[in-house]
């Protein structure tokens, strides 16, 4: 059995829920941040099957430095139009001769980006309302070699001296923005075209009381005129109103659009539902963490977890396996009330071994930390020793990155 660095120690601060202020913020997936996160992802996938399917193993790669400059747009009620497109550049390193093959990785990337913005955001026309670029060059040497060494192994190197950060439970605050963005997205534009994808909520705690801030983005062929734009405000504030009244029983007050001068007539409307048409540019890892939040009260890793290998690139794994440790440990162990994980790598070194496996521990005042500490340990473990499996989850998109 592998004798891992596991440090557990109890958390000297107050648990998120006891403390007087709390900030939470999601970028939906049209916000341009959230684009170019979803992009990269998407084509980080593509290539990893692609890689599979071909030459059987994952080859080294990365695409998470891709960016996107906003374009501009006439939006109109009733349906206006976009000027200048939206231009996407997809950067990053990937193997293109393997054992005398060559693998077509540009345009591998090409159809993956294709295929996501037809699906998460229908209103971008493909060449004409967005284009998207690929440089994707060779890796480098060293870091090459790191990732061919894991094929000799069980266990993948790693390739770089990062850290990774997660936690659980959810706050009330955290649920209701990640659950109000995610379900205006899935549910409600379902029925109400003019949301668009573009949808950026803020919450924030103060005392009992949680303000959420919602920034919608409206299709304008959707809204024929003011008193339909105004209905939209309306509808939206209602249906968060209402995700919300399902997570706490604090009073919640929802704000929406809140930079609309109705009488000036300055307003949200868009023509493809993301502000990425009109001023605001994007890029990997300026978004969401890899638990699809930003949350200023916890700690947070600065690595870009999207667009990154799979196989042994700590930025991603590091951060999606701490928030799966931490959300086992709270899902099996009773009293714990708040925690966080953070993983420390060291480059070449196995990525099942951490250079340390460091948990933050608070518990509920009848339990002590002395008490569950033996089990956090054997979950912290298993956890660690089954990291391997995080590589086919995030390939098949089970583990979202954003």
């Amino acid at each position: 059995m592998t004798d891992r660095n596991i440090r557990i120690e109890p958390f000297e601060r107050r648990a998120i829920e006891a403390q007087e202020i709390e900030i939470v913020e999601r970028k939906g997936l049209g916000h341009p941040d959230s684009i170019c996160d979803g992009i990269a992802e998407h084509v980080s996938q593509a290539l990893a099957r692609e890689y599979l399917d071909r030459v059987g193993t994952i080859l080294h790669f990365n695409t998470d430095e891709t960016q996107l400059v906003a374009g501009e747009a006439a939006p109109a009620f009733g349906g206006g139009e976009v000027v200048d497109p939206i231009y996407v550049l997809i950067v990053g390193r990937a193997t293109k001769h393997y054992e005398g093959r060559t693998i077509p990785t540009e345009r591998i990337a090409l159809r993956a980006a294709r295929e996501y913005l037809e699906e998460t955001i229908p209103q971008l026309t493909f060449g004409e309302d967005v284009v998207v670029d690929v440089k994707l060059g060779e890796g480098s040497g060293d870091l090459q070699n790191v990732f061919d060494e894991d094929g000799g192994g069980p266990v993948p190197m790693a390739n770089d001296t990062s850290y990774g950060v997660g936690h659980a439970p959810l706050s009330e605050t955290e649920r209701i923005v990640r659950e109000a963005e995610r379900r205006l997205f899935e549910e409600y534009a379902e029925t109400n075209p003019e949301v668009g994808a573009d949808v950026k909520i803020m919450g924030k705690r103060e005392g009992d009381v949680i303000d959420v801030t919602v920034a919608a983005a409206m299709v304008d062929a959707h809204v024929p005129d003011m008193d339909a734009y105004v209905d939209a405000v309306d509808g939206v504030r209602d249906f968060v109103a209402d995700v919300a009244a399902e997570h706490t029983d604090r009073e919640v007050r929802v704000h929406v659009n809140t930079a609309d001068e109705y009488e000036s007539g300055s307003i949200y409307l868009t023509v493809t539902g993301t502000s990425a048409e009109q001023g605001d540019d994007g890029s990997v890892g300026r978004g969401n963490r890899a638990n699809g939040l930003i949350t200023p009260n916890r700690a947070m890793s600065m690595e870009a977890t999207s667009g990154k290998n799979p196989v042994n690139h700590i930025g991603k794994i590091y951060n999606l396996l701490s928030t799966e440790i931490a959300r086992a440990v709270v899902g099996e162990v009773d009293g714990v009330t708040d925690l966080r994980v953070r993983l420390l790598s060291q480059i070449g070194r196995p990525i099942d071994e951490p250079h340390v496996a460091d948990v933050h521990v608070i518990t509920d005042e009848a339990v002590s930390l002395a008490d569950v500490e033996d089990e956090i340990r054997t979950i912290v473990d298993r956890e660690l020793a089954g990291v391997g499996g995080l590589t086919n989850r995030v390939i098949e998109g089970e583990l979202t990155t954003f």
